[in-house]
């Protein structure tokens, strides 16, 4: 009795092991390359002149004001996140509103979880043109952080050779060479 309930219950977990690949949400090529664009954004705002370029890119790629960026930030979103978020409402008919994006959030982090693919499905937008909108974020702000980078390199070699230099030293003039003394007399 005991073997065949121990064989009954090893036989429902091998079912449900083999059953989990179908229900775990399989990444298209798009929310890969989104969610990759979305973590150089978070990576690029790891630094304070850094985190102020995104959020600049993000408020005038999606023209809102500092006061909803900061807002999703302090829900413990990533700039990347709620880049992507703010896509997938602009999307959404009235665009950019509480609501829209409250209900984003609300479908990302469940429950159950979603990921963006199968969150654009669910309101009708195609996750294409969001993913195309965070990649070219994330490659001006690269551009925007390789110029500030040559121009601080630019002035520290600027500071580096000036304080390198030596001063040139006056050569010194020859002394006067003394007359000889007399012998003893």
């Amino acid at each position: 009795m005991k073997n065949n309930k121990v064989q009954l219950m090893f036989a429902g977990l091998f079912l449900c092991a083999a059953a989990m690949p179908a229900f775990a949400q399989k990444k298209d090529k798009e929310e890969k390359k989104l969610e990759t664009s979305a973590g150089e954004l978070d990576k690029s705002a790891t630094e304070p002149e850094g985190r102020q370029r995104v959020t600049d890119k993000i408020k005038a790629r999606f023209g809102v004001a500092d006061a909803r960026v900061q807002g999703l930030c302090d829900k413990n979103m990533g700039y990347g996140e709620i880049s992507i978020a703010l896509g997938l409402a602009q999307g959404l008919p009235g665009g950019i509103t509480d609501a829209n994006v409250d209900k984003i959030m609300a479908l990302r982090q469940g429950p159950p979880v979603m990921g963006w693919g199968k969150i654009a499905k669910d309101l009708g937008l195609k996750l294409g043109s969001v993913q195309s909108k965070i990649h070219k974020m994330a490659a001006e702000v690269r551009k925007r952080e390789k110029a500030a980078k040559a121009i601080k390199d630019k002035k520290a070699e600027g500071e580096k050779g000036m304080k390198g230099k030596k001063m040139q030293k006056h050569e010194k003039m020859e002394r006067p060479q003394k007359p000889e003394k007399g012998g003893k007399r």
